[in-house]
């Protein structure tokens, strides 16, 4: 089975409503490493309107800490990578406190869009994260705002902007959606993916189903396309369109 990126994660411990132990954090990983994933981002949920971004990136320094250190000497587990999941907020396309959040420090940081019917000026702050701060905004799953019966032009709106759009495995997973994405991907509408997993009961890992569905259904192309895209995002190089 090929090996992916898991884009999508909150396998840090006691940040946010992910895992609540370092224990939970690395029964995660493991997981993450026996379907195939060769690393993991963490992100975090950050609300501008309720958090400062110092306050925010000390309880992630934090976090990442324990887990590193948990993390040592255990075989079998995924690299660790470490980002943020912002949630959108009006001004967003001028935030300075943006750079902060990208994953690793360089140039690509996870955006959270609003669950409704996205406006225009929604989708003009989201050019403008890359047009005003040199960053390129990864849409979050993207599954999250869209349906079988309702996409409000979503997929459409965002193959004319400068950004990368994430799905997650479930996507891929649920029957009454798994046509639209296998489309969405072969469409070059889907560039990475995560699984939003929180903790090991109700929203674990779930990433193998996906990617071997997607070989099964696309071939090793599409896990080829996916896997350029992760190259593209790891590498922190500024975006280029």
């Amino acid at each position: 089975m090929s090996r992916v990126v898991d884009f999508h994660t909150h396998v840090l411990p006691q940040i946010d409503d992910g895992s609540g132990s370092v224990n939970e954090s690395l029964a995660m990983l493991r997981m993450e490493g026996s379907q195939g994933v060769r690393r993991v981002v963490a992100t975090p949920h950050f609300y501008a309107q309720v958090d400062s971004v110092k306050s925010f990136l000390e309880r992630r320094s934090e976090a990442v800490s324990r887990l590193r250190e948990a993390m040592e000497g255990v075989p079998g587990l995924p690299r660790l990578s470490v980002g943020a999941e912002v949630h959108y907020f009006s001004g967003i396309g001028d935030a300075g406190i943006l750079p902060e959040l990208a994953i690793d420090n360089g140039r690509f940081v996870l955006i959270e869009m609003p669950m409704r019917e996205w406006t225009d000026k929604m989708y003009r702050e989201l050019e403008d994260i890359y047009h005003n701060l040199g960053l390129m905004p990864i849409v979050a799953h993207v599954d999250r705002y869209i349906g079988p019966l309702q996409t409000y032009g979503i997929p459409e709106r965002l193959t004319e902007l400068p950004v990368i759009v994430q799905a997650n495995a479930g996507f891929f997973q649920r029957l009454s959606t798994r046509a639209m994405a296998l489309r969405m991907l072969e469409k070059g509408q889907i560039h990475l993916l995560g699984s939003d997993c929180h903790n090991m009961k109700d929203r674990p890992v779930n990433i193998k189903a996906a990617i071997e569905l997607i070989e099964k259904k696309l071939g090793p192309g599409a896990i080829a396309q996916l896997n350029a895209c992760e190259r593209w995002v790891l590498s922190g190089g500024r975006p280029k369109m």
